[in-house]
């Protein structure tokens, strides 16, 4: 029993340290994984709704993002996939910012990579959204017809052809008195054999009287 009891106190230090090995096994590679930086806040957020398109777009980390050339990256593009950043980002220290150019409707999507201070690489994507703007319909120009002046020229053209049309009624020749003629020898020869008739009949008025004496 006391070799026994002894062998059992000499052995359990060896289980414990054995536990504690294989449980460091397991905990230290995951240390690193924990330790990469994050990313907090971004400006405009993740889901935002705004009236247009910023000037600007910040990324706040954990920590400190390396500032390497070429390790951070920033892609931000619309709905229709137009390129929407302007530049390189500017880091300064747990702050990345990117500048924005140009008018956006619909998605905005943001893919972002930095270079966390351990030295790994940790990327990631958000997006926001501005709406669409109600399009202003293009007013048509309605056409106007000018009225030409008349000229000088073109305001005398009426009068002098009324007065060219109007010429020949003051030329006209007179009327021929060839009717009143006729009319006049008409009433001299019935005048003529109203004389004829009435002498006839005073004649044969006084045949009839000497005739009636005798």
């Amino acid at each position: 029993m006391t070799s026994s009891s002894a062998l059992r106190r000499r052995s359990l230090p060896a289980v414990v340290a054995a536990l504690l090995l294989a449980l460091a096994a397991v905990l230290l590679p995951a240390l690193p994984a924990s330790a990469h930086d994050e990313l907090v806040s971004s400006d405009p957020g993740a889901d935002a709704v705004l009236d247009a398109l910023p000037s600007q777009l910040t990324l706040s980390f954990s920590a400190d993002v390396l500032t390497d050339a070429g390790a951070t990256v920033i892609e931000v593009t619309d709905a229709a996939g137009t390129r929407l950043d302007d530049g390189a980002p500017q880091v300064a220290g747990t702050e990345v910012t990117q500048a924005l150019t140009g008018e956006a409707s619909g998605a905005v999507t943001v893919l972002w990579r930095v270079v966390s201070s351990d030295g790994h690489p940790i990327d990631g994507d958000f997006s926001f959204s501005v709406p669409v703007a109600a399009s202003t319909p293009t007013p048509t120009p309605q056409a106007t017809t000018a009225v030409p002046t008349p000229s000088a020229e073109a305001s005398r053209a009426p009068v002098e052809t009324a007065a060219a049309t109007a010429a020949p009624a003051e030329t006209a020749s007179p009327a021929s008195p060839l009717p009143w003629i006729l009319l006049a020898v008409a009433l001299v020869v019935v005048a003529g054999v109203l004389v004829y008739v009435f002498a006839a009949r005073g004649r044969g008025n006084t045949a009839d009287r000497g005739t009636s004496g005798r």
